[in-house]
């Protein structure tokens, strides 16, 4: 199975009808995504893809491969309650903690800065496009997250270095994501990433072309009353290469209350007799209509049980 891949320069034509439904698809069917012709500047990409690796090789390299982590490995031989990765995080929104790094240089804090604010557009154009797939005002997943400070953005920067026994360890364990959005800059060399497709894992292949990986956490779950999936995902191991992954989080502020869209909400705490009464008017014609009278009538009481 190839997962599917959202080309945004269709939205714009001809085929913007069959594109809208081809990501209707994915996150209804998949939790995940592949974008091209997503309008960031791709040598911007590949500036920030290479500084995250000569970091990696000036200043966390020996460290990773001196850890608990690989000591344990190496003395314990499987290990299942720890990942195979070396990361660190770095929160853009609503406030930067990047000079709280003390060996992150200048360029490397302006060219991420750079690549965010790009990137954070095309969060914002992605969270509205699934809004008009949900029939929800364009902006409801955004004034969701946003609480008082607008919405949490922070990426985390990661290599999954060359392991010696892949076989016994995971670069990271299975999970589904905490947050809304997640948009991944990756690799486009080594895998190791999977999903969990129809109980079957599926391989996610290096990002070619400068394409973005995107998938969907439990608050988007949340907020489209179960419609857009959370997936499991993993990263495996890898013995002839050490994989990059840049995830970058559009996340709900701290303090956002989260709870499903209310459109999207079937009716709930009816009797079925006065559900019955609607239903002998409605039969012929549409259901969704029908379910939103009877979502109105129980909100409004009308002798409904509260």
């Amino acid at each position: 199975m190839e997962i599917p891949v959202i080309d945004f320069n269709e939205l714009n034509g001809d085929k913007r009808s069959e594109t809208m439904a081809l990501l209707h698809q994915a996150c209804e069917k998949w939790g995940c995504f592949q974008i091209r012709s997503h309008g960031i500047d791709t040598k911007l990409m590949e500036r920030v893809k290479q500084l995250v690796n000569i970091h990696y090789e000036q200043n966390l390299k020996k460290q990773f491969y001196e850890s608990e982590i690989a000591k344990r490995f190496e003395s314990k031989g499987h290990t299942s309650d720890v990942d195979w990765e070396s990361s660190f995080f770095i929160w853009h929104r609503p406030i930067s903690n990047m000079e709280e790094f003390e060996n992150l240089p200048k360029d490397f804090c302006s060219t991420v800065d750079e690549y965010i604010a790009q990137l954070l557009k095309l969060a914002e154009k992605l969270s509205e496009l699934m809004c008009e797939n949900l029939g929800l005002e364009k902006d409801f997943i955004k004034s969701a997250f946003s609480g008082t400070k607008g919405p949490s953005v922070g990426t985390k920067v990661a290599k999954y270095p060359q392991c010696p026994n892949p076989e016994l360890v995971r670069g990271l364990r299975e999970h589904t994501d905490a947050g809304g959005i997640i948009l991944l800059l990756q690799d486009d060399q080594v895998p190791g990433l999977q999903f969990l497709k129809d109980d079957e894992w599926i391989a996610i292949p290096p990002s070619k072309n400068n394409t973005i990986f995107v998938n969907t956490g439990d608050q988007v779950e949340i907020l489209s009353n179960g419609r857009y999936k959370s997936v499991l995902h993993r990263v495996m191991a890898d013995k002839n290469g050490s994989r990059l992954s840049i995830a970058t989080f559009y996340n709900p502020a701290g303090d956002a209350i989260i709870s499903p869209a209310q459109k999207l909400l079937y009716p709930n705490h009816f009797r079925f007799q006065d559900y019955l009464k609607l239903y002998a008017t409605t039969k012929f014609a549409d259901k969704a209509p029908r379910f939103e009278a009877m979502k109105k009538m129980v909100n409004g009481s009308n002798g409904l049980l509260a």
